[in-house]
């Protein structure tokens, strides 16, 4: 794929698209953006916001409202759109609703032409990025979730904090579902090369294991207490698309967990999944399998088993 210009389409200008639109305009992270959103209107309105900010970003950045005609040469299509929940609706019914609205999205954006790299941001965003790697007919690894990215963000956050260390320095994944059945690999967590587990053994008692299994659950419960407090997410996945963006378009062979298509990595296959992936401008590269321990591989097969029973019966 050629990428002397690089040119990024959101679809879906809701607060994510637009979070995320936000932080490609202050870092300078691609050369051309499209917004594209049933509501051409706002697409359009979205586009003139951003673009009279530019004078003041230092971005050379050539933003406009668009439609699937203009993603035919784009090199990562970001999907942000989706449906509500409304109230009292199963989760499979609004997922049938929302792969209904994927089909609306994909086989226009496919019609044009388009050869890119396919980024899902729509919750739940694992099912939503198998379902979209199954409508475009793109190779599994040019399609990819979200994931878990955030959820690591906000682990490696939390245990940086605990620790009283810089959180680039922790070095810990959560795997899985992006949801109620995501883990942490605590096996795999360490600080620089030390494992937390040993650090807390010879901490004479400073650090304590407890405090690491209620990180986890507050990372797993991050989400629900901000829809609480705010109504909605959206500046910290705006963020973590932007990263797994620069891995893709600087070629970066970056580590990130992402969701991505399983075949036989952790024993599982048919199944999308939060896993630490190698990112460059090919997309996924190779999906690392980290050696996890019995209680952890269980938890990774319980995750996947739960994901492949909320998407059986979706009909595509």
């Amino acid at each position: 794929m050629i990428m002397n210009s690089r040119k990024i389409v959101i679809i879906g200008t809701g607060m994510v698209g637009m979070s995320y639109a936000y932080t490609l305009l202050n870092q300078n992270a691609c050369d051309e953006l499209i917004l594209c959103d049933l509501d051409k209107t706002r697409a359009e309105g979205e586009a003139m916001d951003l673009n009279h900010g530019l004078a003041f970003s230092g971005s050379h950045m050539k933003i406009s409202a668009g439609t699937y005609p203009d993603c035919k040469d784009a090199d990562i299509a970001v999907i942000c759109a989706g449906v509500a929940q409304k109230p009292g609706e199963e989760r499979t019914a609004l997922l049938q609703r929302n792969a209904e609205v994927f089909r609306s999205i994909i086989e226009p954006l496919m019609e044009s032409g388009f050869h890119g790299i396919l980024l899902i941001a729509t919750n739940p965003v694992d099912i939503m990025a198998q379902i979209a790697h199954k409508l475009s007919g793109l190779p599994a690894g040019r399609v990819l979730g979200s994931g878990t990215a955030l959820d690591t963000a906000r682990l490696r956050y939390l245990v940086g904090g605990y620790f009283s260390v810089d959180p680039r320095n922790v070095h810990a994944y959560v795997l899985g579902e992006h949801g109620e059945t995501e883990f942490v690999a605590w096996s795999q967590a360490y600080l620089a090369t030390k494992s937390l587990a040993e650090i807390c053994d010879t901490s004479h008692g400073k650090f304590q294991k407890e405090p690491l299994y209620a990180i986890e659950n507050e990372v797993r419960n991050s989400a629900q207490k901000i829809i609480q407090a705010k109504k909605a997410t959206y500046y910290g996945i705006g963020l973590s698309l932007l990263r797994i963006t620069r891995a893709l378009l600087g070629d970066e062979n970056s580590i990130l967990t992402v969701s991505a298509a399983l075949n036989g990595e952790y024993g599982e296959s048919g199944v999308y999944a939060g896993v630490p992936c190698i990112l460059n401008r090919q997309g996924i590269r190779e999906v690392l399998v980290l050696p996890l321990n019995e209680k952890e591989s269980a938890q990774m097969q319980h995750s996947c088993h739960t994901l492949r029973e909320l998407s059986k019966n979706i009909l595509i």
